[in-house]
């Protein structure tokens, strides 16, 4: 019985007792003088303690999130949880890391200044790369359109890394001349003007020479 009970859950309350009964070993109606046996066997109840399971579901309802500002004008319980849950979009951020396109494996780095170097160098462009697409998503739903997705359907939402892969194949053509130098940019199509449009005009001065 303490075998069995290893390991119960604190909800559960288990009371149980020795049960005993006479068994007779020879087949058929027993005589008198008859050797019987003893065989002795477990009765369990099992009750659920409904104080115990509440308290259980709340405890595994709950996380710990600290904080250096203890402040609560500052910072109140309410907006520590919910900035610790917006982490996520942190994380799917650096995703990319793991993509073996990205080719983290072969960095190198011994130092630790250096190691710190390169961690702020990559928060920055994630800082970047998040404002680019929240920018460019913010726009696209104040007037109302999409662009392509990876499978050629409208969406209001794109990754800015899909978009990078879009501006691919844009290249400068530097041409010199007796006239002077000119640079043509190529293969600048319609879904490309639409996003640079939506991110600014310091994005389509980039691009104002096309051809």
């Amino acid at each position: 019985m303490a075998r069995e009970l290893k390991g119960l859950p604190v909800w559960l309350e288990v009371q149980s007792e020795l049960v005993s009964a006479e068994h007779h070993r020879g087949r058929g109606r027993p005589r008198k003088d008859a050797v019987s046996a003893i065989q002795w066997h477990i009765q369990a109840t099992v009750t659920i303690k409904q104080p115990q399971v509440e308290q259980e579901a709340r405890r595994k309802a709950c996380f710990i999130v600290a904080t250096n500002v203890l402040d609560e004008s500052i910072l109140s319980e309410q907006e520590v949880v919910s900035t610790s849950k917006d982490q996520g979009g942190v994380e799917r951020g650096f995703r990319f890391l793991k993509d073996p396109l990205f080719l983290a494996s072969s960095v190198f780095l011994k130092k630790p200044e250096r190691i710190a170097a390169l961690g702020l160098i990559m928060v920055l462009c994630l800082l970047v790369y998040r404002l680019a697409e929240h920018r460019l998503r913010t726009h696209l739903a104040e007037t109302e359109q999409t662009v392509p997705d990876q499978l050629n359907r409208p969406t209001a939402r794109p990754t800015m890394r899909w978009i990078f892969q879009c501006f691919e194949g844009i290249e400068l053509l530097p041409i010199h001349s007796a006239s002077g130098r000119q640079s043509l940019i190529l293969r600048v199509q319609p879904m490309h003007r639409l996003v640079l449009a939506l991110l600014g005009p310091p994005y389509e001065k980039i691009y104002t020479i096309s051809s």
